[in-house]
C-alpha cells in the first residue's frame, strides 16, 4: 500500500455563484419551493476556489450571467483534452444558453470550441480517466454524443448506462483518483456496465449510498489530495488507508440543485509534456 501519492498542478476553472438558485427541477434533488442561502452558497463557493489554490493549482473564473441559476456548475460546460474544448449541448432547455458564456470564454483564451449535435453535458457525463474516456449515458448525455467525443479526440471512450435518477450524471456517480484508478458507487450503473467498471479497475474503491448520496463521488483529487464532502466519512476512511489525502469542503448549497465539488469545477487539461 503506497504511503505517499504525488499530486499534479491542476488548472480550474469555475463560476461564481451569485445568481445561484433553484427555480426549476431537472433531477430529484432540486426543490424549487426550498429557499437557496445565496450568501452560504457564495461562502462556500469561495472555499473551494481559496483551497485549490493553497494546494498548488490554478483557478480562472468564468462571470456569471443573470437568469442563469445553474451556471455555476462549470464541469457541464464542456470537457478539455490535450488543450481541446468539446463544449456542450444541454438536455433541459433552461441551461442551454449557459453554453454561450462558457464558450466566449474559451475563445478568448484562444480555444477552438466543438459543437456537439447530440444532446451532450460536458464533464457532467464525460471523464477522462488516463488511456480513456468514461462516459455516462441514461439521463442527459446521448450514446451518439459519445461516438462524436471518441472522433474528435481520438481517445476510445467506455459508454457506461447510470439508472439510478438520484446519480444522474456520471460525476456524481464516479470520480478519477489517478490515471490508473477510480471511485466509483456500483449500485448507480447497470449490471453490464458494473462488470465493464469491474474488468477495468479491480482496484477501484467502492463507495457506499450513503457516501454516494452525500456526494462523495463528486469529488476532485489531484493524485494526492481529494477534495470531499465532510458527510462522506466511510469513503474518506479508504482513501486514506490508500495513501490519498481527504481534504474535506462543505458545498451543501450546492446540492440543493444536485451538485457538489465537482460540478462546480472545470479541468482545463493541456497537452502534458
Amino acid at each position: 500500500m503506497p504511503d505517499s501519492r504525488v499530486p499534479r498542478r491542476r488548472r480550474y476553472l469555475v463560476c461564481e455563484p451569485r445568481h445561484f438558485a433553484v427555480q426549476y427541477a431537472i433531477n430529484p434533488w432540486m426543490h424549487p419551493d426550498e429557499p437557496v442561502d445565496v450568501i452560504r452558497a457564495l461562502d462556500q463557493w469561495q472555499a473551494l476556489v481559496d483551497t485549490y489554490r493553497a494546494h498548488g493549482h490554478t483557478v480562472d473564473s468564468v462571470k456569471p450571467v443573470p437568469g442563469l441559476p445553474d451556471m455555476v456548475f462549470a464541469a457541464n460546460a464542456a470537457v478539455v483534452v490535450d488543450g481541446r474544448v468539446f463544449g456542450s449541448l444541454f438536455h433541459a432547455p433552461e441551461r442551454r444558453p449557459e453554453s454561450v458564456p462558457y464558450e466566449a470564454w474559451f475563445k478568448a483564451e484562444g480555444y477552438d470550441v466543438y459543437h456537439p449535435e447530440s444532446v451532450c453535458e460536458g464533464e457532467g457525463d464525460l471523464v477522462p480517466a488516463g488511456r480513456w474516456i468514461l462516459a455516462g449515458t441514461g439521463f442527459r448525455t446521448t450514446r451518439e454524443a459519445h461516438s462524436e467525443v471518441q472522433e474528435y479526440f481520438g481517445t476510445p471512450v467506455i459508454s457506461l448506462t447510470l439508472v439510478d435518477p438520484y446519480f444522474y450524471h456520471l460525476d456524481t456517480a464516479l470520480f478519477v483518483l489517478d490515471d490508473e484508478n477510480i471511485a466509483y458507487y456500483p449500485e448507480a450503473f447497470s449490471p453490464g456496465s458494473r462488470e465493464v467498471l469491474a474488468r477495468l479497475y479491480p482496484d477501484a474503491v467502492l463507495a457506499t449510498r450513503a457516501d454516494a448520496m452525500a456526494f462523495g463521488l463528486n469529488s476532485v483529487s489531484d493524485g494526492r489530495h481529494v477534495f470531499i464532502p465532510p458527510g462522506a466519512t466511510d469513503l474518506a476512511g479508504q482513501l486514506a488507508d490508500r495513501g490519498y489525502v481527504p481534504v474535506p469542503l462543505d458545498l451543501s448549497e450546492f446540492q440543493k440543485a444536485g451538485g457538489g465539488i465537482k460540478c462546480c469545477t472545470q479541468e482545463i487539461r493541456e497537452i502534458r509534456s
